[in-house]
């Protein structure tokens, strides 16, 4: 059973009890997910499966500051959201692989093939040792 525990910390002022407080809340076992709400930002709300919120609000009065439970409910999952057609949804269009020709070939006039050459070696320095 999933359920949303709300835990109001007294003195969640400054931005490093909120980080300790969220870091705590994210470290129970179970938790899907924790926000920082509220309108003075003093309340954890946390949402998960299986969590004791009594041992949390216990965590968090030990490392941050006195906490009180608010609220635990239960979640209840939206119908709304499940009931979309399936053509509603964004489909991404099939990648399409472009198209890359052969590379071109030289015929000779007695028959053979050949690949163009990226620097021409007729025109060669003789004195030059690089090619």
């Amino acid at each position: 059973m999933k359920q949303k525990i709300v835990i109001e910390v007294l003195s969640m002022a400054d931005l490093k009890s909120r980080s300790k407080a969220m870091k705590l809340a994210v470290g129970v076992s179970g938790v899907e997910s924790a926000a920082i709400t509220g309108p003075e930002k003093n309340q954890v709300e946390v949402v998960g499966d299986g969590i004791d919120p009594v041992v949390l609000t216990k965590l968090i009065r030990k490392k941050v500051a006195y906490a009180d439970i608010v609220s635990v409910d239960e979640v209840k999952k939206e119908k709304a959201a499940a009931e979309t057609p399936p053509e509603a949804a964004e489909t991404t269009p099939p990648f399409v692989w472009p198209f890359v020709p052969a590379p071109f070939r030289y015929r000779y006039s007695d028959g053979s093939w050949d690949y163009p050459s990226a620097y021409d070696v007729r025109d060669r320095d003789p004195f030059c040792n690089l090619f």
